[in-house]
């Protein structure tokens, strides 16, 4: 039987159930009282290298849950993290630059969602990502020049925005991020942005 580093793990999930409404009451058994958040509905844990014991959080799993309410910044305490899935909710406020502390994150999903603000900069410091998808928000500013640097980044969609993407960028940046190609830019800045 492995054991469950949770008590961390706990309170940022915790923290993040505390700051969303859940009409649905998808997250009805994220109960706080138990030190296990690998039993609590949409969360997976799984072993990491070097700590064979134990299991920690690696996904939530919370997409299309009619979920609003804002995004904290405690989930950078879920060191393991590699899935966060929220994509189709009504999920505002900006995205917390503590974010950019998920090293192992893979997949990052807040698409169709009404998040506002500029993207993080700090999300540029992902060592394993792959997937990046924040299309159809209201994201306003440009698309940070600190991605470039995640070399692992095989999506990425911010189309459906509010990005200003007539912002000159170095031709190192323009080349990156034409690999995601023009869809993946697309209809910004979207109907309805205030300019």
């Amino acid at each position: 039987m492995h054991r469950v580093l949770g008590n961390v793990e706990v309170e940022a999930l915790n923290a993040m159930k505390n700051a969303l409404e859940d009409p649905g009451n998808v997250l009805h058994n994220w109960d706080t009282s138990l030190v296990d958040p690998c039993t609590w509905f949409r969360i997976t844990c799984g072993q990491v290298i070097g700590e064979p014991d134990y299991k920690h959080v690696i996904q939530i799993n919370l997409g299309i849950s009619g979920l609003s309410g804002t995004l904290v910044p405690n989930l950078q305490n879920l060191a393991h993290l590699q899935y966060l899935e929220l994509f189709g909710n009504a999920i505002y406020g900006t995205i917390p630059e503590e974010f950019g502390k998920l090293s192992n994150l893979v997949s990052l999903d807040l698409y169709d969602n009404n998040l506002t603000g500029q993207i993080p900069h700090t999300l540029g410091s992902y060592n394993h990502l792959r997937f990046m998808r924040l299309q159809n928000n209201t994201f306003t500013g440009i698309v940070p020049r600190s991605f470039i640097t995640i070399s692992t980044l095989q999506v990425l969609n911010v189309s459906e925005n509010c990005i200003d993407t007539s912002v000159p960028n170095p031709p190192e940046v323009v080349d990156f991020f034409a690999k995601f190609g023009e869809a993946s830019f697309a209809n910004n800045p979207k109907a309805g942005c205030y300019t």
